[in-house]
C-alpha cells in the first residue's frame, strides 16, 4: 500500500533529522525541526514526530535482536531489554519542549502519561 503524501514527507524529514543528529551529535535537532513544522502545520508535525519514535522504536527492536543472535539466541536479561536512558531523556525533554510550545500557543495538550 502507498504511502500517503503526509507519511512520505514526514518519514523523509524524520529520516534526515535523525542523520543529523547522528551526525551532528545535536539532539535538539527534531525538536527544532518539529517546531518549525508546527508553526505551519500540526498534522505534519505530528506525523513527523510519530515517524522519529517508530524509527527509534525500530532501531532499538533490531539491536535487541541483534544482541540475541551475537548471544547464541539467549534470552537477554530486563536491563539490556529497554531502551538506554539517553533515548528516554531525550523523549522526555522533547515532549516538555513541545508541551511548553504548544503552552505558549494557546493550545492545551495532555500531559503524558508515564509507566
Amino acid at each position: 500500500m502507498a504511502d500517503s503524501y503526509l507519511e512520505q514527507v514526514a518519514g523523509e524529514l524524520a529520516d534526515l533529522a535523525l542523520a543529523d543528529q547522528e551526525a551532528s551529535g545535536d539532539i535538539g535537532i527534531v525538536e527544532t525541526v518539529a517546531g518549525v513544522l508546527g508553526a505551519s502545520s500540526q498534522t505534519l508535525e505530528e506525523a513527523f514526530l510519530t515517524a522519529v519514535r517508530v524509527r527509534r522504536a525500530e532501531a532499538r527492536a533490531r539491536k535487541l535482536l541483534d544482541e540475541r543472535r551475537a548471544n547464541g539466541y539467549m534470552d537477554i536479561t530486563p536491563d539490556e531489554e529497554g531502551a538506554d536512558d539517553e533515548s528516554d531523556d531525550a523523549q522526555a525533554e522533547e515532549t516538555a519542549d513541545m508541551q511548553e510550545t504548544l503552552r505558549l500557543k494557546g493550545i492545551n495538550a495532555p500531559r503524558r502519561i508515564t509507566r
